[in-house]
């Protein structure tokens, strides 16, 4: 059976992950990527305070190089590389540097840039984003082209799993939402602890700051596909056009589970903190396996369950 990695997103951040990695990793998460960052990567995922963390500038770099840390533990002890792999929105970078597209230090450095930009942009006016509950794609949809239709911004900015829609708009857009949502046959509207409307025209500056921060990168082909948010397909030869066009695109998550199913992968793997892609592969695709690695101690039970049975290891009594 074939199988899908997936990287967490922006959200799943929490104060002591990782712990088990620094000490495994120095190499990798110590002094290296603190170079990078400007400030100490083991303090901010250990220590926090967990505001400074949540941070969009701090969660984003930590997450990815948390994730990819992981992410070389699972594929050191796995015989077979994946099928494919994913991320949900930051988790996109982290799949990229799996699959060898570019190298874990560019890459932190491209989240780091992206944090500093998205933080940036969600600075200039009051937005934000929301869950809707209930509903269809083509409610939220028309919930949002109702508002623009008025004068609003607000866009459909995720597409998660079935029933699992976010919208992005300022912060008068999504009460407005709240206020209509029923007569578009959607229960409620839940406002999320986000700093900005993130993948919707707000992220204009960020998505600028990017393709400036892009410029130069070594890019190679990669090692095994990588889905796109933007696209819901694999990448192509335009890496940095398509890493741009994420900012300001809908994240098509549940579209792109569907898709890599498609293609004969029956299990996903999440690999980083968290569980949420697991959850999310689940209810996209119905009847498939999910396997969680989210700390060094899981990586031995998900090889051996992505392992042929004659490789697997064999527990007795």
């Amino acid at each position: 059976m074939t199988h899908a990695i997936l990287f967490p997103g922006q959200g799943s951040q929490y104060v002591g992950m990782g712990a088990d990695l620094f000490d495994a990793r120095p190499d990798l998460l110590g002094s290296a990527a603190d170079e990078v960052l400007g400030w100490s990567l083991r303090s901010m995922c250990l220590d926090g305070p967990e505001a400074a963390l949540t941070r969009t500038e701090h969660a984003q770099p930590a997450l990815y190089a948390i994730s990819f840390a992981l992410w070389e533990a699972v594929a050191g002890a796995t015989p077979s590389p994946p099928a494919a792999a994913a991320g949900h929105s930051l988790g996109e970078y982290t799949a990229l540097a799996a699959a060898g597209v570019f190298s874990f230090i560019d890459g932190l450095r491209l989240v780091m840039a992206r944090g500093r930009a998205m933080s940036a942009a969600a600075d200039v006016e009051p937005s934000g984003m929301a869950a809707l509950i209930g509903g269809e794609v083509a409610d939220a949809e028309e919930l949002a082209a109702t508002r623009r239709d008025e004068g609003g911004r607000l866009w459909v900015a995720n597409v998660n799993a079935p029933g699992q829609v976010v919208v992005a708009g300022g912060a008068d857009d999504l009460k407005w939402a709240g206020s209509h949502a029923a007569a578009f046959g959607i229960r409620r509207v839940i406002p999320l602890k986000v700093a900005g409307a993130f993948h919707s025209p707000f992220m204009a500056s960020a998505a600028a700051a990017v393709a400036e921060a892009s410029a130069g990168v070594p890019i190679s082909p990669a090692v095994f596909p990588v889905w796109a948010n933007a696209t819901a397909a694999p990448y192509g030869d335009d890496v940095t056009a398509t890493l741009v066009a994420q900012l300001t695109a809908p994240v098509r998550f549940a579209e792109t589970l569907a898709g890599i199913a498609r293609t004969g992968v029956t299990r996903f793997v999440h690999v980083g903190p968290g569980d949420v892609t697991a959850g999310l592969a689940t209810r996209s695709v119905q009847g498939t396996e999910a396997i969680v690695v989210s700390s060094l101690d899981d990586v031995g039970a998900a090889a051996d369950r992505l392992a042929p049975p004659s490789v697997a290891s064999t527990w007795t009594d």
